[in-house]
């Protein structure tokens, strides 16, 4: 049961993700936007955003590291592409570099529970 709510939680980030992405500049969601911070917050909901993306659907999807990878890495990627086609949006190499890092570590870290937790003796 709990392998399916966390499958559930993945997708609906996923899904949360894609939205913030395509959505124009003033219907996006946002930690902060005041001020000098702004630009940190930015790149820090970039980052956390794919972090716990990965980390997610590496819990969701253990046996298949493949999948999970090309689902994080290549969506960041994509979706930085289809940001050309938003009016107010722009698509940049820094802010892809700073997803995939997000779903990287997000990934790391659900891997790092999991033998944490094969240590401990819990099942998931």
């Amino acid at each position: 049961m709990v392998h399916k709510l966390i499958a559930a939680a993945a997708w609906a980030c996923f899904i949360f993700i894609i939205y913030a992405t395509l959505t124009s500049i003033e219907s996006r969601p946002e930690l902060s936007g005041i001020g000098f911070y702004k630009a940190f917050f930015t790149v820090l909901e970039r980052f956390l955003a794919y972090a716990v993306l990965g980390f997610l659907f590496h819990l969701a999807y253990p046996q298949r590291v493949a999948f999970v990878c090309v689902l994080v890495f290549g969506s960041a990627v994509i979706l930085e592409l289809l940001q050309i086609f938003i009016p107010d949006r722009d698509a940049r190499v820094l802010d892809a570099l700073e997803k995939m890092a997000g779903g990287a570590v997000g990934i790391a870290m659900a891997y790092a529970a999991m033998s944490l937790g094969r240590l401990q003796g819990w099942k998931l």
